[in-house]
């Protein structure tokens, strides 16, 4: 097993219909307005911008996130992610209820050298990061669309 490779699933109920919600993950440059945990975004042109985050744990990642596909009749936002992470993240936003539901996926191998050294011991704590980062990221979404 490759234990700097990692899957992640995040699912975000939403009471928001999901164009409005589209709408708000497509503009990632909005992310550090809402979501704690996106400390910058900086656009390096209409396709292309370079993240950097950091969650509970005291490190910082910064990755480029190259946009692959941009479908908003399906729905999708799709990247790819190169730095401190590599591979690919989508968001799949769809109708659910009376709201409606995003869908995050992410398929990631790190790069960071700290977190490649201590990535047996450090796995747990690592995927209990990335899930506390969703979950705050779920929250401000939340109050962000109450403000729109």
């Amino acid at each position: 097993m490759d234990w700097t490779h990692y899957r992640f699933l995040s699912l975000w109920p939403l009471p928001a219909p999901s164009p409005v919600v589209y709408d708000a993950l497509e503009r990632a440059e909005d992310y550090p307005r809402w979501w704690p945990q996106v400390s910058a975004v900086t656009r390096l042109d209409d396709t292309t911008g370079v993240i950097t985050i950091r969650s509970v744990l005291p490190y910082d990642m910064t990755f480029t996130a190259r946009e692959t596909r941009r479908d908003p009749a399906a729905g999708v936002l799709e990247v790819a992610l190169s730095g401190d992470i590599d591979g690919r993240a989508r968001w799949t936003v769809t109708p659910h209820g009376s709201g409606s539901l995003a869908r995050y996926d992410q398929v990631v191998d790190v790069n960071k050298p700290l977190l490649r050294r201590l990535a047996l011991p450090g796995r747990p704590v690592f995927r209990a990061n990335h899930r506390l980062m969703m979950r705050a990221g779920r929250r401000g979404l939340l109050r962000h669309l109450e403000a729109v």
